[in-house]
Formats: structure tokens, sequence, C-alpha cells
């Protein structure tokens, strides 16, 4: 069956948000004077990183809400009891400087250009609209998608089937007409391929590139290889029907 949708992942996939957390945390921790804690910057960062992949989890699991995840990874951070509001408060201060270093990879606007006319767009995020939908207005692409899915409106999350299942059905799709593209082996690729997607899992070599790849997704380190992945007839960088 010809693949006719991608559905695609945000962080880390189409949009470097492991690099502007850490250039916007390290902005933030010097204009706050707070690594007098750390031995350096990096152990700060490195820490960031940690109670965030924590709460995260919890977030992911349906343990806590969206909101409580972010206040409770900035409570653990500072090892400081919070109110809501100051929590709130100390993330917006640093959403200055996280918002500050935001950027597409420069394989993003390459393939949704080659891919515009042969196949729909759509995103599913396990995050929440009110920070993915402006998000992806700041970067310029929100308009290449007709769908955008995130778990905390869903109230389902990746890898769970029924998360890529709701992507198919809002696109009026069968699964084995949707591509799903993200960055995580497990949470998307794994969790893709089970949903009866087609699985794609872009390896920019963070995190995960020591991970041995799990059975089912195909595995790219550039979304150039995508168009031919897709079988896509079209030229890599130029829109398709165009020349």
């Amino acid at each position: 069956m010809a693949i006719r949708a991608v559905v695609w992942d945000v962080d880390d996939t189409l949009f470097d948000y492991t690099s502007a957390d850490r250039e916007g945390m390290r902005a933030y921790l010097l204009a706050e004077e707070l690594l007098a804690r750390y031995a350096s910057v990096e152990e700060a960062l490195a820490h960031w990183r940690e109670v965030t992949d924590v709460q995260w989890a919890r977030f992911a699991a349906g343990e806590v809400d969206f909101e409580t995840q972010r206040r409770d990874r900035i409570r653990v951070f500072l090892e400081r009891e919070l109110t809501d509001a100051e929590a709130d408060d100390w993330f917006g201060r640093y959403l200055v400087h996280y918002e500050a270093a935001w950027s597409l990879f420069p394989d993003v606007l390459p393939v949704l250009d080659a891919l515009a006319s042969s196949h729909r767009h759509a995103v599913l995020s396990n995050s929440s609209l009110h920070v993915q939908d402006p998000k992806l207005r700041a970067l310029g692409v929100h308009d290449r998608f007709e769908v955008i899915l995130c778990a905390a409106e869903l109230g389902v999350a990746k890898p769970e089937a029924g998360a890529f299942l709701a992507a198919c059905e809002a696109l009026a799709l069968p699964p084995d007409q949707v591509a799903y593209v993200g960055d995580h082996p497990e949470i998307d690729g794994r969790g893709a391929a089970e949903a009866g997607l087609l699985s794609v899992w872009i390896d920019r070599g963070g995190a995960y590139a020591t991970a041995e790849p799990p059975v089912g997704p195909r595995r790219i380190v550039s979304l150039g290889e995508l168009p031919a992945l897709l079988g896509a007839d079209t030229r890599f960088g130029a829109r398709s029907g165009i020349g």
C-alpha cells in the first residue's frame, strides 16, 4: 500500500530541542547566578536533563499532567519547595533564553519542500498544543501540517498505539498508508511500527546513538533519505512537480 501521509514528531526530529534546551539553560543559569551548587556548567546541564527525563517519563506514563511535570522539574532541579506560581515564574524566565535558541534542523525545510506535493503532513507530539502550536508558528512551519496532535490534549501518549491511530484517524487514512518519523527508537520507532504505520527512526547521533535499533522501524541518519524510503517521485531539495 502506498504511503500517502507523513506524521512527524517535533522535538529533536524537526526542531533541535536538545541544543535549544542546553543553550537556553546555560544562558539562564549564568544570568540568574545559579551555578554555585555545581562544579561546572556542564554538570548543571546534565542534572537539568536528567531531571527533565525523569519528570517527562511520569507525564508520558499518565502519572501527572503536563503542567505538574514542568513544575516538578523545577522543584527537583532547585531542590526547593515552590508554589505553582513561583515555579511558573521561574520557567517563564527560562523560556526567554530557550526560545532565543530555537531552530529547525537544516534538513527539515528541504524534505518538507520535496514532499509537499506528494504527501500529506501532520504532527504527533508527546507535548501539548500550548507548547507546540506557537513553536511551530515561530519556526515558520505551522502551515505545512494539516493536523497537529499532542498527548496532553489527546489523553494518550506515544508509544501507545492509540496515539498513532488518532493521527491516522485525523487524516482519515489507514495506518498502512501513513509513515511516522521520530527520533526516539522505542517511543517513536517501535511504537509506530507496532501500531501498523511505516515507522522511520531519524537517528541524529544524539542521546540514542548507541541504542540497539528495535525491530520494525527503518533507520535513517538524515531526512534527505526519507523521499526515497517513501518511494516519492521527487528530487530532494526541490518541490515535487516543479521544474
